[in-house]
């Protein structure tokens, strides 16, 4: 029987033959998931906005609160992000079908999971194993390869695994009730890596808190107060969203006077501007 800890080499193993194993059927299942996953990024969706086990890291208790009450203030992705998004669909669903072709046990795609209230959707069970499966630029890849993540977590991918591992502790296919596993596949070059997780008591007793504050957040009237990251922007005094907060669809629901300034390296968003840059300003 495979075990998880030969995941890769194996996939790796696979893509070195040359005796036809990508036939029709794997051929269809991968079409089937590419299908899925695209119908739910760039379909309608009819669901109420509501708290995810997916959305379970740390975020501003501002941002949140709109995210659920007004998700119409949030900004609409770019043609180019969507683009980038369904490009990791679909490797996600790529890697998902080179695990089963490799000879590896995958069930339980897209079961849903509820936890504390809280519904969720993990992507699959390998080897007995939860595991979620992400894709990344060459520069964060690096995290899963040196293992560093836990410390550069910024978007809350153990959180999120955190979730998917408490919440299917019940579950027959789970036989390792104690740790998770991230699949990282860099976009760029195609190199892959299983990151190890340890869902600890302690991480289980924070999860668990963090779904009570957020309900207790999303339950209010009026938006809490922002709690963006922010830092200074060189030496002139200007200060800026930091990188994670830069991400959030709402940073102009927690700072209604953000200006937006066009770098060669990408747009810089400043929340107090004591010198103006010598950059393009974008006007709304």
């Amino acid at each position: 029987m495979k075990d998880i800890s030969t995941l890769v080499p194996d996939i790796y193993n696979l893509l070195e033959k040359t005796d036809g194993w990508f036939d029709a059927a794997l051929a269809d299942g991968l079409s089937a998931d590419i299908s899925r996953r695209l119908q739910g990024q760039l379909g309608a969706d009819p669901r109420k906005p509501t708290l995810r086990l997916s959305k379970m890291g740390p975020v501003c208790p501002k941002a949140l609160w709109f995210s659920i009450h007004q998700p119409e203030m949030g900004e609409t992705p770019p043609p180019w992000v969507e683009v980038k998004f369904a490009f990791g669909h679909i490797l996600e669903a790529l890697v998902i079908a080179l695990a089963k072709a490799s000879g590896h046990d995958v069930q339980g795609e897209q079961d849903e999971l509820e936890l504390d209230g809280i519904v969720g959707h993990r992507d699959c069970v390998i080897d007995g194993c939860i595991v979620d499966v992400k894709s990344s630029a060459t520069r964060s890849f690096q995290k899963f390869k040196d293992k560093t993540i836990k410390e550069s977590d910024s978007f809350g991918y153990l959180d999120q695994l955190d979730g998917y591992v408490v919440a299917s502790r019940n579950d027959p296919l789970v036989t390792n009730k104690r740790y998770g596993y991230l699949l990282a596949i860099d976009k760029q070059l195609g190199h892959m890596v299983t990151y190890k997780h340890e869902v600890t008591d302690e991480r289980e007793q924070k999860l668990r808190q963090r779904i009570d504050l957020y309900k207790r957040i999303v339950a209010q009237a009026e938006p809490p107060p922002c709690e963006c990251g922010t830092t200074p922007s060189g030496s002139s005094g200007n200060i800026q969203l930091d990188v994670k907060a830069s991400y959030s669809a709402y940073k102009h629901c927690c700072f209604p006077h953000l200006r937006t300034f066009l770098y060669s390296s990408g747009p810089v968003y400043l929340t107090k501007v004591v010198r103006t840059p010598d950059v393009k300003e974008l006007i709304a």
